[in-house]
């Protein structure tokens, strides 16, 4: 994959340190599933899109949703952005995972991708095997559909299926989960605890008379 970024420069997270060796951008992207997203933090359509594509990203990509660390490093994605200032595309990968890697603003290598994988309008999401070819070529339906799922469907196509990738909890139920999860399992566990010391009274009650 990092082929692909031959003589290039990454931003590796919002404070904007450049991943430009070979080594670097090999340790960074290779034998991961790649996303490319291109989008703007000022299109309507991708305001609505990247909170989304954010929480399907956290649900991959952080322990608290992946049952082992070593499964952490399975994907990754590239922002490309169609930002009209500089501080635009600052502005909002500061709102978006600080894992997240950027093509640094006005490099004409954006272009390059638009038309390499036939990018005509935002939000799109182009998802790619470890080698460079292309497992979907917008995936945008996809996540909102299905969440993260789907990347089940790409981990088998990117032949990245002997990693052994396994999900803190099926994927049928990870859809349905959500980042309130812990606040959501306390609740249930104060619940429970009322209902016992509820009980616990309505026997003593008993008891007594």
């Amino acid at each position: 994959m990092a082929a692909l970024f031959t003589g290039k420069i990454l931003m590796a997270n919002r404070e904007q340190d450049e991943v430009e060796t070979e080594r670097e951008l090999g340790r960074a992207l290779d034998n991961k599933v790649l996303l490319l997203y291109f989008g703007s933090g000022q299109c309507p359509r991708c305001r609505q899109f990247s909170p989304l594509l954010k929480d399907f990203f956290l649900r991959l990509t952080d322990e608290f949703y992946v049952e082992r660390a070593s499964q952490l490093g399975l994907l990754v994605l590239v922002y490309v952005s169609r930002d009209e200032t500089e501080e635009e595309q600052s502005a909002f990968l500061r709102t978006m995972p600080k894992r997240w890697l950027a093509v640094p603003f006005g490099d004409a290598f954006k272009r390059e991708l638009e038309l390499r994988f036939a990018v005509s309008e935002v939000p799109a999401v182009v998802v790619l095997k470890p080698n460079g070819e292309v497992i979907v070529g917008n995936a945008v339906e996809e996540i909102r559909r299905m969440g993260p799922a789907c990347f089940r469907n790409w981990q088998e196509a990117a032949e990245l299926v002997d990693r052994n990738f396994l999900l803190a909890e099926d994927f049928d139920d990870w859809t349905r989960r959500s980042i309130t999860d812990p606040i959501r399992r306390l609740k249930y566990k104060l619940d429970k605890k009322t209902e016992a010391k509820n009980k616990e009274r309505r026997e003593e009650g008993e008891e007594s008379s």
